[in-house]
């Protein structure tokens, strides 16, 4: 019996161990975000497992996240709900069904997962697009893009891409009654990289007679040349994301070769072709002095010749929208970009709004100081967290204002 009891208390004090993980103290309901934070990293270690025991691939074993928070598109008095395709990409539809007074509004919304993980069906994301809907009154578009492996880089980008220019054409819009004036794209974290890229794209595109009214960046992934901003320092080993998770997300989206995830863990796989590109991520001009900190800028180390013919898409501004020109940067609607303090990506989004405003972009940039990456996405119970539900009120009312 006395065997026993020791036993339990030794394997009660190792999951305690493994589930605490310091927080800061600004951080609401740290006894969730521990819980989350502890069955993420579980997933990656037994995802790191299976890897290495040739049973799956990393990214398959994290997609298990998807795959439990799926949920049917099922619809409701507010919102009909449905899976369909638009240009031959899988998407989740939802049409409100309240009766409009004019034209309706229209969200493209792009979900995030690191371009590897992620579902319009998804709970969370569910939610979010039904809210969207009903509150605006809007078409939401919710795209299923492909995920890496094995889909790479630019596949996800000409998904997200293909789907909003279908919907921009004059008899879809008129299809859906959405007023071609108030349109906007929408994602979070890579989803938030493929939305600022697609806006990008879109406002060069001369066959693209409709053009967005708006973009919403929600701590957004922007640019993969430097891994060491202070943001990168001072949350490496916060949840939900650390450094390490990112830098695999960047890797797989990117290339296949293993080498680029060495060379991006090491901070060695900037190209000498990147050098004219550097200002526009030198983070010791973008970034307020607050987020700088105490932190000196070197910037990322210029690494061997070769590195931009075998991964091209590290200076393609598709992949990395913060590498735009000024002269892009001016055409882009007014944007809305959300920024959480413990988070990798918090210099990603802070530079990029910088950015915009320095080309003469309207920017709203709202910084949550007590917030972490994902966030956002914590809407309901079990998983659902006060500090992401006020960061999804202040996005829909920046949207209800300006969609």
């Amino acid at each position: 019996m006395g065997a026993r009891l020791l036993c339990l208390c030794l394997l009660t004090a190792l999951l305690a161990y493994y589930i605490y993980s310091p927080l800061p103290p600004e951080l609401a309901q740290p006894g969730t975000v521990m819980l989350l934070s502890a069955a993420i990293r579980a997933l990656g270690h037994l995802s790191e497992l299976g890897e290495l025991l040739g049973l799956m691939h990393y990214m398959e074993g994290l997609r298990l996240i998807s795959t439990v928070e799926l949920v049917a598109p099922t619809s409701d008095e507010n919102v009909t709900v449905t899976d369909t395709e638009l240009s031959g990409v899988p998407v989740r539809l939802f049409l409100p069904r309240r009766p409009p007074a004019g034209l309706r509004r229209a969200v493209l919304f792009f979900h995030g997962g690191g371009w590897c993980l992620g579902d319009a069906g998804m709970h969370g994301y569910d939610l979010m697009s039904r809210r969207i809907s009903n509150e605006l009154n809007a078409v939401v578009v919710s795209v299923n893009y492909r995920l890496a492996p094995p889909h790479r880089f630019p596949a996800q980008f000409e998904d997200v891409y293909s789907v909003t220019r279908f919907f921009l054409q004059d008899k879809v819009l008129s299809q859906y009654g959405v007023d071609p004036a108030r349109v906007c794209v929408a994602g979070d974290s890579a989803g938030g990289n493929l939305a600022a890229a697609v806006a990008q794209q879109l406002s060069e595109d001369p066959e693209a007679k409709t053009k967005l009214k708006a973009q919403v960046l929600i701590y957004p992934a922007l640019q993969a040349l430097d891994l060491d901003l202070p943001s990168y320092r001072d949350n490496a080993h916060k949840p939900l994301l650390p450094r390490a998770l990112m830098v695999r997300f960047w890797s797989e989206y990117l290339s296949a070769e293993p080498a680029l995830r060495a060379a991006m863990a090491a901070g060695r796989h900037a190209p000498p072709e990147a050098a004219p590109l550097l200002p526009r991520v030198n983070w010791s001009r973008w970034l307020p002095a607050a987020m700088r900190g105490a932190h000196a800028y070197e910037g990322p180390a210029l690494a061997g010749a070769g590195l931009a013919r075998r991964f091209p898409a590290l200076l393609d501004p598709r992949a990395s929208p913060l590498l735009a020109p000024e002269a892009r940067l001016r055409r882009l609607p007014p944007a809305f970009v959300l920024t959480c303090e413990h988070d990798v990506l918090r210099d990603d989004g802070a530079m990029y709004a910088a950015r915009l405003r320095a080309a003469g972009v309207p920017v709203t940039h709202h910084h949550a100081g007590d917030a972490f990456h994902g966030a956002v996405t914590f809407l309901a119970w079990p998983l659902e967290l006060a500090v992401g539900r006020r960061l999804f009120d202040t996005c829909m009312g920046w949207l209800k204002e300006n969609l």
